[in-house]
C-alpha cells in the first residue's frame, strides 16, 4: 500500500511538473518579447530546459514505477539515475551558454535597453509564484517518496527561483534609475547557480550508477539495527546500493548454530521487519551465518 501511494506522489508531482513548465514558457517568452531582458532570457531558456527535463522525468517516474520482471529482477528505479545524469548535463550546457552571452555583453560593455518593465515585472512575481508552490510540492513528495527524479526536479525548480528574483531586480533597476547592466550580472549569477546545481545533481546520480555505498550515516544506523537485535551475535559484509529512490541492503547475520531453523529465521526476518520499518523504500536481504564459538 505504501509503496502504491508513493508511486501517486512521485506521478502527481511530475505532472505538476510538466504543467508548471509549460505555464512558465508561455508567460515569460512573452515577457521577453514585450522586455528584451537577458535576465528574462536566462529565464527562459531555464524554463524551456526544465519543461524537457520534466518531460524527461516524468517518463522516467512511470518507467521506474514498472515491478521487477524476468530481465529486470531488482525492477527498473535505476531509469531515476538516467534521468538525473541527463538532467545535470542539459542544465550544464545551457549554463555555459547563458554565462558565456552575459560575459560577452559585459565584455562590450553593452546595457540593452529594456523596456515595459511593468508587464515583465508582473510575468515574474507570477513566474516566482508558481514556482514556489511547485518547490514545496515536490519537496513533500521528495521527503515521502525518496524518490531521486522528483528530488532533482525540486532543485531545478528552486534554482529557477534566483534567475526570476533577479530579472525582477533587473527590471526594477531599469524602471527606477535606468540601470541596465544589471541585467548581465544577473544573467551570470544565474549561470553560476545552475552549473553548481547540475555537478551536484550529476554527481548523485553518478555514484548511484556506479553503485556507490549509500549514506555513511545510513549504513551506520543499519548496522546498529543489526548489531542490537536480539538473537544476533555479530554481523559482517554489510554491502548497500541505491537505484533512483530504492535502497539495496545485503547483510549476514552470525546466529546461534544449535537453534532450530525456524528459530533461525525468525531472528532475521524480525531484523528485516525493522529495517524496512525505518526505510520502506528498502530491499533487504539477509544470510544467516553460524556464529563462531
Amino acid at each position: 500500500m505504501a509503496i502504491k501511494t508513493h508511486r501517486l506522489l512521485n506521478l502527481s508531482s511530475g505532472i505538476a511538473s510538466v504543467s508548471v513548465a509549460l505555464a512558465l514558457v508561455a508567460l515569460k517568452a512573452w515577457a521577453l518579447s514585450q522586455t528584451g531582458s537577458l535576465a528574462i532570457a536566462a529565464s527562459l531558456t531555464d524554463s524551456g530546459i526544465d519543461l524537457l527535463v520534466s518531460l524527461g522525468g516524468l517518463m522516467a517516474i512511470i518507467y521506474a514505477a514498472r515491478p521487477p520482471d524476468a530481465d529486470h529482477a531488482f525492477g527498473h528505479t535505476s531509469a531515476e539515475d538516467l534521468a538525473a545524469l541527463a538532467q545535470a548535463l542539459i542544465i550544464l550546457a545551457s549554463a555555459g551558454l547563458i554565462g558565456w552571452a552575459a560575459i560577452a555583453r559585459i565584455v562590450r560593455f553593452e546595457a540593452a535597453p529594456l523596456a515595459s518593465e511593468a508587464e515583465g515585472i508582473a510575468v515574474m512575481l507570477t513566474s516566482a509564484a508558481l514556482t514556489g508552490a511547485l518547490v514545496l510540492w515536490q519537496r513533500f513528495v521528495a521527503r515521502r517518496t525518496g524518490n531521486r527524479v522528483v528530488a532533482a526536479d525540486q532543485l531545478h525548480y528552486i534554482g529557477d527561483l534566483l534567475p526570476t528574483l533577479g530579472a525582477i531586480i533587473a527590471l526594477l533597476a531599469s524602471a527606477t534609475w535606468g540601470i541596465g547592466g544589471i541585467d548581465s550580472a544577473v544573467a551570470l549569477i544565474a549561470a553560476a547557480y545552475m552549473a553548481w546545481g547540475a555537478l551536484r545533481i550529476g554527481g548523485g546520480a553518478w555514484d548511484a550508477l556506479m553503485d556507490r555505498t549509500a549514506d555513511p550515516a545510513l549504513v551506520e544506523s543499519i548496522a546498529a539495527i543489526a548489531r542490537d537485535w536480539p538473537g544476533v551475535h555479530g554481523y559482517h559484509d554489510l554491502k548497500t546500493r541505491t537505484a533512483g529512490s530504492r535502497l539495496f541492503v545485503y547483510l549476514h547475520v552470525e546466529l546461534d548454530g544449535d537453534q532450530t531453523l525456524r528459530e533461525a529465521h525468525a531472528i532475521s526476518a524480525g531484523l528485516k521487519r525493522q529495517i524496512l520499518l525505518k526505510y520502506p523504500q528498502a530491499d533487504v536481504i539477509i544470510h544467516q551465518d553460524v556464529a563462531r564459538d
